[in-house]
């Protein structure tokens, strides 16, 4: 059993001045303030309840809001990378070859869940492929990496069709099957135009899923240009008409960040407002085509958060699952150099990645009555720790103590 911290003393806050003490109740934080001491029944009897920080930046746990566990190499063989020229021909080289490579793998899944909640990475949302070659395996293979963690990290599944859902008859129902059997908390698309030739369908299909078993949901799209534009407005009508709002998710979201590179205000500015006010929330895995707007976003009050996406797998060499990694790489992409610019890319791998799950206001941050993730970083604040990148020297996840100085505990 994972010890428990109740009392961390001396902590420098993410938007604080000054130092302070914070006092953790079974899983949430009970008070925030200065020279508190363990309440009665806390257990401070515990070896290592009571730390002192030292002045160490204490941020909220991060959010890995866009990754695919499922399909990773991780502490396998490596594995050279095939080359391929476009999504389809992609899809096509990982499903002839995931057998041969073992995919996908609980010891594999599991090796890069340790790697992220050692490196301060206390919940993920990971696409886990659903199709009648692989059925519904490699939702029960993370599943399982999820519950050898014992906590240290919260997954939260996507019943993905990565080969397309309408190409791939059987598909749709096993996406069903997952939902309606709990093991996945969401739905997942990819391209209903340019993967499955057949938006209206497809969405019409995940979105009826969704909406029968009060499930959430998340869309690859890729598509760009105008016709990627076109189904953004689908995507916002449809949530809409459902009544979805908070429960939807674009991730990628190329038609948006063409908009932004083409130099199209108005459509920008259409399609932020339409995700906005419809509870929308995109998530961005920073290298990719283009970027996303996400202080045009945020202004709206909208949602963007961050992701690994795939690690080491058979689509790419590249990758470690570290949020902070992530976030200096998202920064550096959107020509960041402000300190207000470094922070902007460490609130999308925190409280952006928490809001895509569904943390509300008051259940996420270092606040009183929200669960009690925290990573204490040795900087000084946080554009130091997104430039920097430093292995935390605690990780908490859910009250408990899950790493320490990079190794898990």
């Amino acid at each position: 059993m994972r010890s428990r911290i109740v009392l961390l003393r001396n902590a420098n806050i993410w938007g604080r001045e000054g130092r302070w003490d914070i006092r953790i109740a079974d899983t949430r934080i009970a008070e925030v303030g200065r020279g508190l001491a363990a309440a009665a029944g806390d257990g401070a009897v515990e070896d290592g309840a009571v730390e002192d920080l030292d002045g160490a930046l204490v941020i909220p746990g991060l959010v890995d809001a866009h990754c695919h566990v499922d399909k990773t190499l991780w502490s396998g063989d490596w594995v050279p990378h095939t080359p391929a020229p476009d999504l389809v021909a992609r899809v096509t080289h990982e499903e002839e070859n995931r057998h041969r490579y073992g995919v996908p793998s609980v010891d594999n899944s599991t090796a890069l869940l340790r790697e992220m909640a050692a490196s301060g990475t206390t919940r993920i949302r990971t696409h886990t492929d659903v199709d009648p070659g692989v059925g519904l395996r490699g939702v029960e293979n993370v599943a399982q990496a999820a519950r050898n963690l014992d906590g240290r990290i919260a997954v939260e599944q996507v019943a993905f069709p990565q080969r397309g859902m309408l190409r791939k008859p059987g598909t749709q129902e096993l996406l069903e099957e997952a939902v309606r059997s709990g093991a996945v908390q969401a739905v997942g698309g990819i391209d209903p135009a340019g993967l499955d030739n057949d938006p209206v369908r497809h969405l019409d299909v995940i979105f009826g899923i969704a909406e029968r078993h009060g499930a959430k949901l998340d869309i690859h799209l890729h598509d760009g240009g105008s016709l990627g534009a076109w189904e953004f407005r689908q995507i916002i009508e449809r949530t809409k008409a459902l009544g979805l709002q908070g429960r939807v998710t674009i991730s990628h979201a190329f038609a948006l960040s063409d908009a932004v590179e083409e130099r199209r205000p108005a459509l920008v500015e259409e399609l932020v407002a339409g995700l906005a006010a419809n509870g929308i929330s995109l998530t961005t895995v920073a290298p990719s085509r283009g970027q996303l707007p996400i202080k045009a976003m945020r202004a709206a009050g909208g949602v963007v958060g961050a992701g690994n996406d795939g690690v080491r797998d058979l689509w790419s060499p590249f990758g470690d699952g570290r949020m902070l990694d992530r976030a200096m790489m998202l920064a550096h992409a959107l020509g960041g150099r402000l300190d207000e610019d470094l922070e902007l890319a460490l609130h999308t791998a925190t409280f952006g990645g928490a809001r895509v799950l569904g943390l509300g206001d008051g259940e996420f941050g270092v606040v009183e009555g929200a669960v009690a993730d925290l990573v204490a970083l040795p900087v000084r604040n946080a554009a130091e720790a997104v430039v920097s990148r430093p292995v935390p020297s605690l990780v908490v996840a859910g009250g408990r103590v899950g790493a320490r100085h990079g190794a898990l505990v």
